[in-house]
């Protein structure tokens, strides 16, 4: 019994110590991400990325309607128009959730 008690104390004490460890990691390892993410070069590229991604969908869309005609449906048809009117800087709201 006293061999039992020894090893579920051991245990307790090793998963408080474990847990507060990997609590501190985690901290470390979010303000890490935030600082990267915050990082004026970093926010360029990524915009820069989502701007060459907003130029390559307005293109293999125009490919695709070439070659489907009329099957393309409307609502990207008109996602499209509504891009090219108010330039390829504007945001679009494409992947993104409403929750």
């Amino acid at each position: 019994m006293r061999y039992r008690l020894t090893f579920i104390t051991g245990v307790a004490v090793g998963y408080v110590l474990g847990a507060r460890a990997g609590r501190e990691r985690y901290e470390q390892l979010r303000k890490s991400a935030q600082r990267v993410a915050h990082n004026p070069a970093v926010r360029n590229a990524a915009e820069t990325a989502g701007q060459t991604g907003r130029g390559a969908a307005l293109k293999a869309v125009d490919a695709v309607k070439g070659k489907v005609g009329d099957k393309v449906p409307a609502s990207v048809t008109a996602q499209v128009r509504r891009l090219r009117r108010k330039g390829a800087a504007v945001e679009d709201g494409w992947g993104t959730s409403n929750t």
